[in-house]
């Protein structure tokens, strides 16, 4: 059973906006040795940079993200006034020269249209900080939004990772187990080679001291007894099935431990004294090469 694991590679979207914008936030995550945040933010909205950064980094702890701000402009209305007496007089010459049948009836929309009846009012510079503060916390508050997705997704593509890690590691297991069975692994069968070994010596060069035979046929033994190299994938085995129960960000340990599985199978193959260990111990490769190029997604 593995606890949480969170993939690298995820998509978030959340949008908010306010009288005058509209903002789209936009995460895109992908694999990465360390955390790596590129944000592209519109011109005037670099001060959001750090604080989005900021809580990137206190969540995640690997991936590269792309963040992206997109604005939309509304129609702001909430600083025009109407000049209600300029208005009034404009609308009062309007009638007078419609009932002298000297213009058509004036419309609404075409008084308001005129230069004066619409003013806008600027803010003053306190209230202008005052709204651009609540806008940046109402918009990071949104990106928290987007980012507390992406951390969904990538827990749930995580423990999809999480079960083909855990079959990979069966297969490891049982490739382990039958090139300890298998018959060049056992002792008797070490035991006839270190026996053809001496009398192969002694045949080549009679002359040699019996001690020193011995240490010459020990010597051509150990150079094919695989059993330290099944012992260490055993160890690596059980401290993979532990990184898995542990859960996290275990990526780059359990990538580590792909290293150690492979080089401990590359020595099992040159030391093999038979075909049918040698083919376990390429089927063994294939499988660490598969468990690490998933593990390469893990945070």
């Amino acid at each position: 059973m593995t606890a949480s694991l969170r993939s690298m590679t995820a998509y978030a979207r959340a949008q908010g906006s306010d009288e005058q914008l509209t903002w789209t936030w936009e995460i895109r995550g992908v694999n990465g040795r360390g955390l790596d945040v590129r944000a592209r933010l519109p011109t005037g909205f670099d001060r959001l940079d750090q604080p989005l950064r900021q809580r990137v980094q206190a969540r995640l702890q690997r991936g590269n993200l792309q963040v992206g701000l997109t604005l939309r402009r509304g129609i702001d209305t909430s600083n025009i006034k109407v000049n209600r007496e300029l208005l009034t007089q404009l609308a009062a010459i309007a009638e007078e020269l419609h009932e002298q049948g000297r213009a058509v009836s004036a419309s609404a929309d075409g008084l308001l249209a005129l230069p004066g009846v619409l003013e806008r009012v600027e803010d003053s510079d306190t209230e202008q900080d005052e709204q651009q503060a609540a806008r940046d916390a109402a918009m990071l508050v949104d990106f928290e939004e987007a980012l507390a997705d992406l951390i969904r997704m990538r827990e749930a593509e995580g423990q999809r990772l999480g079960k083909l890690l855990t079959g990979h590691l069966d297969e490891i297991e049982a490739a382990i187990e039958a090139a300890t069975a298998c018959a060049a692994a056992q002792p008797e069968a070490m035991r006839q080679r270190l026996s053809e070994l001496l009398s192969e010596l002694l045949e080549a060069a009679p002359a040699l001291p019996e001690e020193r035979l011995a240490q010459e046929a020990a010597l051509l033994v150990s150079k094919t007894d695989v059993r330290e190299e099944l012992d260490r994938l055993r160890a690596h085995l059980e401290a993979a099935r532990n990184l898995l129960s542990e859960g996290g960000a275990i990526g780059r340990r359990l990538d580590f431990l792909c290293q150690e599985f492979n080089r401990e199978a590359n020595t099992l193959c040159a030391k093999s004294p038979d075909v049918e260990l040698t083919g376990i111990g390429l089927q063994l490769k294939a499988v660490i090469d598969q468990l690490r190029e998933q593990v390469q997604n893990l945070e």
